[in-house]
């Protein structure tokens, strides 16, 4: 169990974290035909939209209440529900996601008086659900952001048992999953491939891998989602056959549909490294009464022929990792099943999973925590996300780029990171990084007792033959 060292600076150097509105926002646009409107000053929503553009390379739906100096300190209500209106007149979205600010949480702004302030003024609109969260910028981080509005998603609605009529295993081939917000477009694609793989049909929720896999659409351009989990699918949880839970921050999600639908419920801490996919493997092979598919078992040989290919390389290897507490976790397990060691790790926010950790400390801090612990311990390289480039930079190590966001690079919303061959492809990326430092190279050795030919010497040789 690693030691958890908490913040004791009065100020943030080089951040590191998301805030928790931009991961409610994220977890909004995994849902078709939506929009995340925030409660908030423009600055607000447009320094979280110009990251989504950057990371996803897409154009990003997303409003504001636009509050200024005026409204800050004579109330915002009226702004919520003329922003309301204004979006279920021109779009008619499916679902309307209102997470608030800093800004409106400082105010005290009650932003579910004021969504009853709209359904009371614009009856005509009830059909258009609307889902208020509290995520203010200054508690928490991305993760925890995404993992409340998932959970205030299924509050608001997902119907339980006795209103909906639903039973569990009704749908004998639909699996539930409650993706963490650390699961990339390409991770959920694969998980989806897998749960496939044994007949099933994954119900992911919410859907990013739909919304944001980097799709060209029909139409020239949407004001709303285009992709992901169907509204109207909320209401057929409760007929699943299970739900896979795939991070601790969605325990709280978790808990709830599972106290409103009764579907057992199987929860993975991550899905990377041989053991953890070897337990979701088993799981989804029970739940379909079906053997392993002939190409997965591939899939686990091809990586443990991996791993045997890279030990040399990671073997012993000091790695520095800095990212949300899901994918740290996940991480460091990984690493430690290829022999390596984390050196140095720090988080954004504190989480009960970082107890799981495989390093003997974990900073809650930002990236100048992870330069000074990097150089204490003398790590080998370092992962992170983009904002991480000028501290590798000034250490002189190599960088793998994991997390949000990554926009010095084009794609990193693809990589596939879970399952045997998204272990396989991180493997081999560490080891060609550990490779470019020429860590362990045997150099030739030349005797200073042995007398080398010089060019001279080696002439001579040449006229006398």
């Amino acid at each position: 169990m690693p030691e958890i060292i908490k913040r004791s600076k009065a100020l943030c150097v080089s951040p590191l974290k998301a805030s928790s509105t931009v991961g409610a926002a994220l977890a909004f646009l995994g849902f078709n035909r939506a929009i995340p409107m925030m409660h908030g000053s423009q600055g607000c929503t447009a320094f979280g939209k110009i990251f989504f553009v950057r990371h996803f390379r897409e154009p990003i739906p997303l409003q504001t209440t636009a509050i200024d100096h005026v409204s800050a300190v004579m109330g915002s209500q009226e702004l919520v529900v003329e922003g309301l209106r204004t979006l279920c007149e021109k779009h008619r979205p499916d679902l309307i996601g209102l997470p608030t600010t800093g800004l409106v949480e400082t105010q005290g702004a009650d932003i579910r008086q004021a969504v009853r302030a709209f359904r009371e003024a614009h009856p005509e609109f009830a059909a258009i659900p609307v889902v208020p969260v509290s995520t203010p910028d200054f508690s928490g981080a991305m993760e925890s952001g995404y993992a409340a509005t998932v959970k205030a998603i299924i509050e608001e609605l997902v119907p339980s048992a006795d209103e909906a009529g639903t039973q569990p295993g009704r749908r004998r081939r639909q699996i539930n999953v409650l993706a963490g917000s650390h699961l990339t477009p390409g991770d959920l694609e694969h998980l989806k491939e897998l749960i496939e793989g044994f007949g099933l049909r994954p119900l992911v929720l919410p859907d990013l891998s739909d919304s944001l896999d980097g799709h060209l659409p029909e139409a020239d351009y949407s004001p709303l989602t285009i992709g992901g989990t169907l509204v109207d699918e909320l209401n057929t949880l409760g007929d699943a056959l299970a739900t896979l839970v795939i991070g601790d921050s969605m325990h709280g999600p978790a808990d709830v549909l599972k106290a409103k639908t009764a579907v057992p419920d199987h929860r993975f801490t991550h899905l990377m490294g041989i053991e953890a996919v070897d337990r979701l493997i088993l799981t989804l092979s029970e739940l379909a009464a079906a053997p392993v598919p002939p190409r997965i078992e591939r899939q686990r040989q091809q990586l443990q022929d991996a791993m045997l290919d890279c030990h040399f390389m990671l073997g012993m290897s000091r790695l520095a990792i800095a990212a949300e507490p899901d994918l740290l976790v996940g991480l460091t397990e990984m690493l430690a099943g290829f022999g390596a060691e984390t050196v140095a790790a720090v988080s954004p926010s504190n989480a009960p999973v970082l107890q799981h950790a495989q390093c003997e400390q974990v900073k809650i801090g930002d990236l100048e925590d992870l330069e000074l612990a990097v150089r204490a311990n003398r790590a080998e390289l370092i992962i992170t996300n983009s904002h991480g480039v000028h501290t590798a930079e000034r250490l002189g190590l190599p960088l793998l780029r994991a997390g949000f966001p990554q926009y010095d690079r084009v794609g990193g919303y693809t990589r596939t990171w879970i399952g045997y061959s998204g272990t396989r492809a991180t493997l081999f990326d560490l080891a060609n990084l550990i490779l470019s430092l020429e860590k362990g190279e045997i150099h030739p050795y030349r005797s200073t007792l042995k007398q080398w030919p010089t060019e001279d010497t080696q002439a001579s040789v040449k006229h006398a033959a």
